[in-house]
């Protein structure tokens, strides 16, 4: 065994000397390790690699979205008739920009849609 260091009674050029040469071992015995895990690794990927006579996962498969009723518009810009609002998600510039210069919801509101509200059918996905 090597006898213990007494780094007390060493220079700072001993001592320097001594932190170059604990950086390269380190260096060296990191590389070394890193060198083995990564065979490691590879190995291992290759072991755990499908083979083509084995069954295919099922749960890999993307499944369908599910359909969802159509959101029919409740909010209408009366600048632009083209640009509604079914009143789900953000809240479109139009109305945000309307609604803080004194605006109620009530002005925007389409009608139409209020009467048949209770009227929609929904559709089952096939």
């Amino acid at each position: 065994m090597k006898k213990k260091l007494d780094f007390e009674s060493m220079t700072v050029n001993e001592l320097w000397l001594l932190y170059e040469e604990l950086g390269r071992v380190l260096s060296v015995r990191l590389t070394s390790e890193k060198r083995g895990l990564e065979k490691r690794l590879a190995q291992l990927q290759r072991e755990n690699k499908p083979r083509a006579f084995e069954a295919i996962d099922t749960t890999s498969v993307p499944k369908e979205r599910r359909l969802y009723p159509q959101v029919l518009p409740k909010y209408c810009n009366p600048d632009k008739p083209s640009e509604t609002w079914s009143g789900r998600g953000k809240t479109p510039r139009w109305l945000a920009a309307a609604l803080k210069t004194g605006h109620s919801m009530d002005e925007f509101a389409i009608r139409d849609a209020q009467a048949g509200q209770g009227s929609t059918t929904r559709r089952r996905g096939a």
